[in-house]
């Protein structure tokens, strides 16, 4: 069906799949992950289909977040067409700190939705619920063509609102903990029987970064979670299934000598430099689940009063130790391809082991039982891009971002060469 069809989205065009495409975005998973999983040779698949397929390296958007990484994927460009700048943002027309999921806030279509009215079946699988209604919006879920949920509620989900009833009782599976592997089992489980039952023409599956918030590359834990994730992708390569690897952001050791997180806490740093209550600090990384991170991220923007010296301000924040970059809301939304409206003043990024804080106060660090690993500026933004087919037509000295995974999947893939 349609399968000489092009379709124009965003300012990009997708060829039709010929064969189901998978894209998984790998939340958390700089390429080491991977290379370290691979030389210890638990992920077989992903040994084979390095030496069949295509292995790139590529950028991830800044913010090095979980919202903004993912909308990005599933739209084809950055945040500063799609509107979603962060997991959590000031709302200009309200004046209130809330979080970016609310698909009323996306200012473009996704690719799901082109291809979804363009007849194709789509299949959307997040480990959390936070990002499920961004994915699916503008889908049909009353069509049979458009499944979206998470498996962080699969056991909530209605035809009305999911495409599907009980999604877990189709998996199988209890409901797993928030903070676990598991709720990434679930995600790749249920790919694999829906790649059975519905036999989608596009199929995303997004999992969670508990084990890279707290494992390195390389460790015992990190190489059982790859391991895993490497036997579902082998049975969705051996179901005729083209896959595309990705990640929505990297992860980097965030502490001390001591263990403890090395934070600059920029509230404190600005009411100092320009008076208690002069700037207001947002942190574009918080969400609900702090356990994973304390709210600590090495990415921030702030507000400043009206008529304040910006450039000034970038100026001194400049001069400490520990902030990568600083900038004025022109400079640094042009830099990283932001939306200016949903930025403060100035924007700031830290260097690769530092986090940036509000204030001591605002920040439950109890609940972290490891030290701090976390993501958000520039130094987390090297993500893998693998396909499990050759690629054809790709400029050598093109630069790779996650959000190009549809396009290398749909376009560029040689359609030919099938798995062994």
């Amino acid at each position: 069906m349609n399968n000489t069809k092009v379709l124009n989205i965003n300012g990009r065009t997708y060829a039709w799949p010929k064969q189901p495409v998978v894209v998984v975005c790998i939340d958390g998973s700089q390429p080491e992950y991977i290379e370290e999983a691979v030389a210890s040779g638990q992920m077989p698949f992903m040994k084979e289909i390095l030496s069949r397929g295509a292995d790139l390296r590529g950028d991830c958007v800044v913010p090095s977040f979980t919202n903004p990484n993912n909308l990005s994927i599933v739209t084809g460009v950055p945040p500063k067409v799609h509107g979603i700048s962060g997991n959590f943002f000031l709302d200009p027309e309200t004046g209130e700190e809330v979080m970016m999921n609310d698909p009323k806030l996306l200012r473009t279509g996704t690719i799901f939705q082109a291809f979804h009215d363009a007849g194709a079946k789509i299949a959307i699988i997040t480990a959390k619920d936070k990002l499920r209604r961004l994915l699916g919006h503008g889908l049909d879920f009353t069509s049979g063509r458009a499944i979206c949920f998470s498996s962080e509620k699969a056991d909530e989900t209605t035809m009305a609102e999911h495409g599907i009833e009980n999604a877990q009782a189709m998996v199988g599976r209890d409901i797993p903990d928030v903070y676990s592997a598991e709720l990434s089992e679930f995600i790749f489980d249920a790919g694999v029987k829906l790649m059975d039952s519905m036999r989608p023409d596009i199929m995303y599956l997004s999992t969670t970064d508990y084990i890279q918030h707290k494992h390195a590359p390389g460790t015992p834990v990190a190489n059982k979670f790859y391991a895993m994730m490497d036997s579902y992708w082998s049975q969705l390569d051996a179901q005729g299934a083209v896959l595309g690897l990705t990640a929505d952001h990297g992860m980097n050791a965030k502490f001390n000598d001591a263990g403890e997180p090395d934070v600059i806490y920029l509230q404190n740093v600005l009411d100092d430099k320009l008076g208690t209550g002069t700037a207001r600090v947002i942190l574009p990384i918080t969400d609900p689940y702090v356990v994973h991170h304390g709210a600590l991220g090495s990415f921030a923007t702030a507000y400043l009063e009206d008529g304040s010296d910006a450039p000034s301000v970038v100026r001194q924040l400049e001069a400490i130790d520990g902030i990568e970059a600083a900038y004025t809301n022109e400079e640094g939304c042009a830099r990283y391809e932001l939306p200016n409206d949903r930025m403060g003043d100035i924007i700031v990024v830290s260097t690769t082991n530092k986090v940036i804080g509000t204030s001591p106060d605002r920040h439950d660090l109890s609940q972290l039982k490891e030290p701090l690993r976390s993501h958000g500026g520039a130094c987390d933004q090297q993500i893998p891009v693998v396909l499990s087919r050759p690629i054809k037509g790709v400029a050598a000295d093109r630069r790779i971002r996650n959000f190009d995974v549809f396009d290398l999947a749909l376009n560029h893939i040689e359609w030919g060469v099938t798995q062994e």
